[in-house]
């Protein structure tokens, strides 16, 4: 008769005898995976926003590090070579100010809304004691050549520039041809260009208004005959 402690041991002698209980690799590798999904292996782990983050900066330490490797001196290298690259931009934004959409003399001195030369005065000494004086510089060369304008100096023609009146300008008031160039020139950077006007560069403008309004234009003929008579006497004088 067996005993307990010798049925214990055929039975393990039996199971080892006996190969070891396999499951297949697929269905293994499907119920780890099933395992693994559950939400309590995943309390811990970070959000989707945070993955991105991280992946960006990643991202931005591989471009850093592939940078350094190019540039002597590496990783000091190149913070001095980005250094100097943003010292040079911000020198010439101060220096030239924000680039320019178009040309100069691309859009048209005025809208469409017609007002006399004293309407635009009266606009821009209002804009100037509020200190506004983009608008300010704006309407007095608005109020300059619409003064022009109605003095007849200047034909009334729909969507001239500022450039075109000053040259126009010059013509019949030779003494102010730069001055009025100078006012087109800083109406243009206010409007087109991206720069702020001044407090000093409205007060030229106003100025150039005042000194236009006393001067006489030189006409066409008058100016023909000067010319003709400084000719004769350079052509006696020879």
């Amino acid at each position: 008769m067996l005993r307990a402690d010798d049925t214990s041991v055929l039975s393990l002698a039996r199971s080892a005898e006996q190969p070891p209980l396999t499951i297949p690799r697929d269905p293994a590798r499907e119920a780890a995976r099933r395992e693994l999904s559950k939400r309590m292996y995943h309390e811990n782990d970070p959000s989707w926003f945070q993955r991105a983050l991280n992946a960006f900066w990643d991202w931005v330490d591989k471009l850093f590090n592939s940078a350094a490797s190019a540039t002597p001196g590496g990783p000091l290298g190149l913070v001095v070579v980005i250094a100097a690259v943003l010292l040079v931009v911000g020198a010439l934004w101060w220096r030239l100010g924000s680039p320019r959409r178009g040309p100069v003399s691309s859009a048209a001195l005025f809208d469409d809304r017609p007002r006399s030369a004293a309407d635009h005065r009266a606009a821009a000494e209002a804009h100037a004691a509020q200190g506004h004086w983009n608008q300010a510089v704006q309407e007095r060369m608005r109020a300059i050549v619409r003064s022009l304008e109605e003095r007849a100096l200047l034909d009334i023609r729909p969507g001239r520039t500022a450039d075109e009146a000053a040259a126009e300008a010059g013509r019949a008031l030779p003494a102010h041809t730069d001055r009025l160039r100078s006012a087109a020139r800083d109406f243009d950077d206010v409007t087109y260009g991206g720069r702020a006007a001044t407090e000093q560069s409205y007060h030229r403008i106003a100025e150039l208004d005042r000194d236009l309004e006393r001067t006489k234009p030189v006409l066409a003929a008058s100016a023909s005959s000067h010319s003709a008579a400084h000719n004769a006497r350079q052509g006696a004088a020879e």
